[in-house]
């Protein structure tokens, strides 16, 4: 279960990584960080259209963000929930309050 999880993270960052670099390298109103590659405002660094194939890729890893963000917090709380619940220890009754006696 480790494994998993330790694989879980190190995927989520990458994709944190690349949700970033794909945000900064969109067309801004003004100058970004896509301009600072050799285009100017008005072209895009890989065509024409760049802006709106950008936007759809920005939109899904976001939405992939999210549902792994949630995936991991839920089995985050459920690890840690499951550490601290305490273990069933059956009550055995002494045979001076059994009522025989």
């Amino acid at each position: 279960m480790t494994v998993i999880y330790y694989l879980a993270i190190t995927l989520f960052i990458m994709l944190c990584l690349v949700l970033c670099f794909v945000i900064l390298i969109q067309e801004s109103k003004s100058t970004g960080l896509g301009s600072s590659f050799g285009g100017e405002a008005s072209d895009s660094m890989f065509g024409a259209s760049t802006a709106d194939v950008l936007k759809r890729f920005t939109a899904w890893l976001a939405a992939i963000f999210l549902i792994t963000c949630v995936m991991l917090s839920l089995s985050t709380s459920a690890a840690a929930r499951a550490k601290a619940a305490p273990m069933a220890v059956p009550i055995l009754e002494s045979p001076e309050h059994s009522g025989r006696g």
